[in-house]
């Protein structure tokens, strides 16, 4: 088998990684060892380090990593080579007799259906190879690569970062493991930047922050579906205005459908046999089942066949904002940006095909203006048909065409293709989009389908009478509104812009002789549609600033008692920048023209 390295990942880094993560593995074993049985999972290089998964006689401590830490360098520094052997299964099963989870995957390398991580092989002919790796004492089941020999990885460029739990292959049914993340680089400088970056991560982490800025809790009753507190759907509530107000600026109308549909529209639609793992069904009785909807597309095909269309009638737009549910597994779940339950900016646009590039760069123009009002940017990753695809190969070279040639006037420079990332119903192109510290999120996808609306029956008659099937554009900008606002809470540190603040002024009386003038204040600024509270709390004036500017409010309105005689406010800006007194209406005019421009402050 040769060795892999996954496609984007720097091959030396790759090997770093995987060998790291071997020595740890040896450091382990001398750690643990004498206390009790070590059993060894797997250990692979991930985005940034790698990790290893262990069975271990008792909890690892922060003391034990730095031990592990020390014992790595000393191991990288006695230069080891790293040795491969291709091994029978038999041999295999003797070398790792004392090893349960390494017997699972020699069982399924045996029987040529599962891979080294215990992943269906695609493919497979038989058995595949089976290969162990040795340095030092330490012998691996391992496919590679690796680095030549311990000596080529930098003790100064490596870090034991954290430990923590993890089930057995992912799966919560079965054993859960103690899993070790470290990092390696090539210097010292990488290191060091990378954990800064890290830091700064963890700061900004949408979780602790959500919680903070009372956005939104999520409860074990509910995994994977979050609770949006009053302020967080004050947040969620603009998000979805901003997108209904733009959209029906452009001929978009919006419609709703039943989230519990029977299983025969999932059929027909194809996803109940190429997306029911991820979908919750629910058995009604022996004759009847239904599921959750995870996406709206075969409700709008519902909605189109409706009646007999025209081509006048195309480009037809509809638009979704229906809550949609898909069943993830417990271990890929995270706060904001993987949930179970959520909503997106959801259209489908039906097109005759000789108006698929225009409406592109419709859709094109209006991704434009949204990610603008965030000060985001965005490239583009075109992804074609893999396996199980529907249809025919002859539809889909055409559609896979047709969207390469709109992304090369649309988004020249600003794509990339990945073969085989398509949906199974056609090409898709996903937006990348970064944030402040440079990482990359897929957020909105726009997709190119011949196959649903044929599946559908979906009709128009075109300009000579005849019947033809038109092509569909699936696109959501946002995409999950849960998953945008999770990023944008991170690319943000919470301060989010003026205009989508969930508070965007606090007034403070500086006793309780200003809180009367205050409440009259923020009557005022409600009347202008500006959200804006009065913290009327026994608190000092200091303390309620401080709190305002953890809350991220973009304006502190200070009252003493001049402001209230004057009809002033003293204007204070979360930054901690003084913009001294202003008339009340003064402040209002201001406050809104940034909303109105989409400005920060």
């Amino acid at each position: 088998m040769a060795e892999i390295v996954p496609k984007g990942y720097d091959p030396e880094l790759y090997r770093m990684r995987h060998s790291a993560a071997h020595v740890m593995a040896q450091a382990v074993r001398e750690r643990f060892g004498t206390e009790g049985a070590v059993h060894f999972a797997g250990g692979p290089p991930i985005e940034h380090g790698f990790y290893y998964d262990f069975a271990l006689p008792r909890t690892v401590e922060p003391e034990d990593l730095a031990w592990i830490e020390a014992r790595m360098k000393e191991i990288i520094a006695s230069d080891h080579p790293f040795e491969v052997a291709e091994v029978s299964a038999d041999e295999a099963r003797r070398i790792f007799a004392d090893q349960p989870f390494k017997i699972e995957l020699i069982e399924g390398l045996a029987s040529g259906h599962l891979d080294e991580d215990g992943n269906p092989r695609e493919g497979a002919a038989g058995p595949a190879r089976i290969t162990t790796y040795q340095h030092d004492s330490f012998r691996d089941l391992c496919q590679g690569p690796h680095v030549e020999r311990t000596g080529q990885l930098n003790p100064e460029a490596l870090k034991l970062l954290s430990s923590a739990g993890a089930y057995w292959r992912g799966d919560e049914r079965r054993p859960m493991l103690q899993r070790i993340y470290g990092t390696i680089w090539r210097t010292k400088e990488e290191l060091d930047k990378y954990l800064w970056a890290r830091e700064e991560a963890e700061r900004r982490d949408h979780r602790r922050l959500g919680k903070e800025l009372e956005l939104i809790h999520f409860e074990p009753s509910a995994p994977g579906m979050p609770y949006w507190l009053p302020k967080g759907t004050r947040l969620f509530n603009t998000l979805l205005e901003f997108s209904r107000r733009e959209h029906a600026a452009r001929g978009y109308q919006e419609m709703m459908a039943p989230l519990l549909n029977e299983k025969t529209l999932w059929e027909t639609s194809g996803h109940w046999e190429h997306y029911q793992e991820n979908m919750f069904v629910v058995p009604v009785d022996e004759h009847r089942t239904f599921g959750l909807k995870p996406m709206n597309c075969p409700n709008a095909m519902v909605v189109f066949r409706l009646k007999k269309r025209s081509y006048r009638d195309l480009p037809y737009r509809l638009s979704h904002m229906d809550v949609l549910h898909r069943n993830e597994r417990s271990g890929t779940m995270h706060g904001l940006l993987r949930v179970q339950k959520f909503q997106q900016d959801d259209s489908h646009i039906f097109v005759t095909e000789e108006q698929i590039p225009d409406e592109f760069g419709r859709v094109f123009e209006l991704a434009n203006l949204i990610y603008d009002a965030f000060g985001l940017s965005y490239t583009i990753r075109i992804g074609t048909r893999g396996e199980g695809f529907l249809g025919d190969a002859e539809t889909w070279d055409r559609a896979e065409s047709t969207l390469i040639a709109v992304a090369d006037r649309y988004m020249a420079g600003k794509y990339r293709v990945e073969q085989g990332e398509g949906a199974f119903y056609g090409p898709k192109a996903d937006i990348l989009m970064q944030d402040a510290l440079g990482r990359e999120w897929q957020l909105g996808t726009i997709q190119l389908d011949f196959q649903l609306p044929r599946r559908f029956g979906c009709k128009y008659v075109d300009k000579d009478g005849s019947e033809k099937t038109p092509a569909v554009i699936h696109r959501a900008l946002f995409g999950s509104l849960e998953r945008f606002i999770g990023v944008l809470i991170e690319h943000t540190a919470g301060a989010f812009p003026v205009w989508l603040a969930p508070v965007q002024a606090v007034l403070i009386p500086v006793t309780d002789g200003q809180v009367e003038y205050c409440q009259e204040v923020a009557r005022t600024l409600e009347a202008r549609d500006l959200r804006v509270e009065v913290d009327d709390s026994s608190e000092r004036m200091q303390n309620k600033i401080r709190q305002a500017q953890l809350q991220k409010v973009p304006y502190m309105l200070v009252v003493g008692k001049r402001e209230a005689a004057a009809g002033t406010v003293a204007v204070r800006l979360r930054t901690g920048e003084n913009l001294g007194e202003q008339p009340v209406d003064v402040f209002v005019s201001r406050a809104l023209q940034v909303v109105q421009d989409r400005q920060g402050l």
